[in-house]
């Protein structure tokens, strides 16, 4: 490669960092505005964080008992049995694994919920438990749901490349409940509607009663936190004392500085205009803007010269785990048909890997940072912040630039805020929410004979 190309190449990595940058000046412009609308989402008035009560408050950590738990994720289904001990610490006695497949995604559906029912039924099948008993089940739905109780809640919108139709507007809940019925499967009782973020804070919550927050950072991206119930001003019926978990929806967050590989993205996605945050941050979507990215860079003959583009041409071929592998020192291109890689095209490589990822755990930075300052203004407390993902927990660095940008914001006081993984926080905390209905729910002569654990 000339010299001439070289610095080509030169000004377009920096034209690049210079575009994905997020300065400590961006940052506390997220924090403003990322507070302006949490308060209107509370208010119940236009905002692109919907701030959705969830109806869950947190738990005590005296809930004991084996529940049943169905945790839809994503395209992964699982039925779990959970086991608490009432002092703060969870197994898991049995789970099954399921995929949906590409075609259910954005089919019907009513096809959907009637293979989630086929899979308890399986889990049922497999671990021999007895059929002629009513069972109460917890069920984590991680996307967007408008709860109008703690047992029931309508989807506002797919994300994560669903589009099933009939269900956007309808309650999860009552659909679940009749796949359920028309499986022969009516024994199962559904008790508890939960996000999987709810799921990750209540999770941790149950043996650290400081952790007030929780996240995801995987495929999707969202957090909540426990409210001032006086502050969720949309819902004046649920009383002035106490405290209830809210479901920020943050993936939605509009008020970020968009690049052009930002919005070529959005403008080719099934859900245009919408979830900006989540397709800046989340593991579904890094891949791609980099394809996007090395495409260009091809075309402008900046980057594996001489290569067919046809080896990036389909969207999202390019994932997250690729970009992974070269953060750790390894590489993808023997998955794209590539040989004798140059040490420049290698190199080049590596700083855009480095430029997606970084970005995007500095805006989640920013966004802790903004729900921890919601909180606490004055840091007053120590805050624990309870993560689940695979972006956090295996993306190498990402946690650091996490940690960076809290320091960089808070100084000395970034040290009250602990990030800490929480593995299955959707599961297990599904499960406690279960334990938590099942308590409260008034002991009738109607229960002595009917509802059971796992």
């Amino acid at each position: 490669m000339g010299k001439n190309q070289v610095n080509t190449l030169d000004s377009f990595l920096s034209h690049l960092e210079s575009i994905f940058s997020v300065t400590i000046h961006d940052a506390k412009e997220i924090i403003d505005t990322f507070h302006r609308e949490m308060s209107s989402g509370l208010a119940g008035m236009k905002s692109s964080l919907k701030m959705i009560p969830s109806f869950v408050g947190p738990p005590s950590g005296t809930e004991k008992g084996k529940y049943l738990v169905l945790d839809l994720g994503g395209t992964n289904i699982r039925v779990l049995a959970v086991e608490l001990d009432g002092k703060g610490n969870t197994s898991m006695a049995a789970v099954s694994r399921f995929v949906i497949p590409q075609e259910m995604m954005c089919g019907a559906g009513d096809a959907i919920f009637d293979y989630i029912a086929d899979c308890i039924k399986l889990f049922f099948e497999k671990n021999c438990i007895d059929r002629q008993k009513t069972y109460d089940l917890a069920f984590t739905f991680s996307f967007p749901v408008e709860q109008s109780s703690l047992a029931s809640g309508k989807l506002i919108g797919w994300t994560k490349g669903f589009t099933a139709s009939g269900v956007v507007g309808n309650d999860v809940v009552a659909l679940l409940s009749a796949a359920l019925r028309r499986k022969e499967m009516g024994f199962i009782h559904v008790v508890a509607l939960a996000n999987d973020t709810v799921g990750t804070l209540v999770a941790k919550c149950y043996s650290d009663p400081s952790c007030d927050m929780g996240v995801i950072l995987g495929t999707g991206t969202n957090a909540c936190y426990p409210e001032k119930v006086a502050r969720i001003l949309k819902c004046p019926v649920l009383g002035l004392s106490g405290k209830m978990i809210v479901n920020i929806e943050w993936g939605g967050f509009s008020q970020l500085k968009m690049n052009i590989y930002d919005q070529d993205l959005d403008c080719a996605s099934r859900n245009a205009d919408k979830q900006h945050l989540e397709k800046m941050v989340s593991g579904m979507y890094l891949g791609e803007i980099a394809r996007r990215v090395i495409v260009e860079m091809m075309n402008r003959g900046l980057l594996f010269k001489g290569t067919n583009l046809s080896a990036f041409s389909r969207e999202y071929m390019l994932h997250t785990e690729h970009l992974s592998l070269v953060a750790q020192g390894s590489d993808f291109f023997a998955d794209f048909g590539l040989r004798d890689v140059s040490e420049v095209d290698r190199g080049t490589i590596r700083e855009l890997c480095r430029i997606v990822s970084t970005r995007s755990a500095k805006i989640a930075g920013a966004a802790i940072a903004a729900v921890v300052t919601w909180m606490d203004a004055n840091f007053e407390s120590d805050h624990t912040i309870a993560i689940d993902g695979t972006l956090f927990e295996k993306y190498p660095g990402y946690q650091d630039h996490i940690v960076g940008v809290l320091r960089e914001l808070f100084g000395e006081c970034a040290k009250r805020i602990r990030l800490e993984l929480v593995r299955d926080g959707s599961g297990i905390g599904s499960a406690i929410i279960g334990a938590v209905a099942a308590s409260a729910r008034p002991v009738s002569s109607g229960d002595d004979c009917g509802r059971h654990r796992i």
